[in-house]
C-alpha cells in the first residue's frame, strides 16, 4: 500500500497550519503530528482538525501513547531505535507502529521487532539536514531490499521524485506538504504513479 505521509514542521501549530492540512487532506494518506507542543495544545490541534472534518483514520501521532489511546488512533511513529516502539508493538499488535531510520542496520532492527514500516532518509539534499550528505544509492538499495515497507524522506518534491531510487513504498515530506497546494500534491502523485 503506497502512502503519502505529511510530517508537520517541528513547531507549535497554529490555525493557519491546521487549515492547510485540512485543505490537502484528500491528497495525503497520513498526517504525522511531530511537534514540541504541550499535550493540552496538541489535543487542541487534534480537536480542531477532527471538528473540521480531518479524517481520524489519517492521523498519526509521534511517540505519545496516551494521545494515541485517547483519540483511538491507529498510527504511532517513533524516533530511531526508540525501545518504546518495540515494546508498544509487542503489546498492541493491531496498532501500526513505525520508526525513523538512517541506516540499514536500523531498518533490519525495525523488521526484527515486527514494526509496520519505516521512514528512511534522507534521500535527497534537504533544508532540514543542511550540510549532511544524503544516503548513498547502495544504502538505499540495501534498505529497500529488507522485508518491511520503506518510505523515502528528505528533499522529496515533484522534481526529485523522478530520480527516486526504486523500491520505496511511499514518500514522507515536511516542507513539500507544508508549502504546496492541493494541485501540486496531485502532480506529485501523478509522478509517483509513473515511478511505481
Amino acid at each position: 500500500m503506497s502512502l503519502f505521509i505529511a510530517v508537520t514542521p517541528y513547531k507549535d501549530l497554529d490555525v493557519a497550519d491546521l487549515e492547510h492540512y485540512l485543505e490537502i487532506s484528500e491528497e495525503i494518506d497520513l498526517l504525522l503530528l511531530r511537534v514540541p507542543m504541550t499535550r493540552d495544545d496538541l489535543c487542541w490541534a487534534l480537536d480542531y482538525l477532527l471538528a473540521h472534518g480531518f479524517p481520524q483514520t489519517k492521523l498519526m501521532i509521534h511517540s505519545d501513547m496516551a494521545i494515541l489511546e485517547k483519540y483511538d488512533l491507529n498510527f504511532i511513529h517513533f524516533r530511531e531505535n526508540d525501545a518504546h516502539a518495540f515494546e508498544y508493538k509487542k503489546l498492541h499488535p493491531h496498532i501500526s507502529v513505525s520508526m525513523s531510520t538512517h541506516s540499514v542496520e536500523r531498518v533490519k532492527r525495525a523488521r526484527e521487532w515486527s514494526l509496520d514500516f519505516v521512514f528512511f532518509g534522507h534521500v535527497f539534499e534537504t533544508r532540514s539536514k543542511h550540510g549532511l550528505k544524503p544516503r548513498s544509492s547502495k544504502e538505499i538499495t540495501n534498505a529497500v531490499s529488507i522485508d518491511i515497507p520503506v518510505y523515502a524522506i528528505g528533499g522529496i518534491d515533484t522534481h526529485s521524485i523522478k530520480s527516486l531510487p526504486h523500491g520505496f513504498e511511499g514518500v514522507c515530506a515536511i516542507s513539500f506538504f507544508r508549502d504546496r497546494s492541493l494541485r501540486e500534491i496531485q502532480l506529485l502523485r501523478e509522478e509517483w504513479h509513473t515511478y511505481v
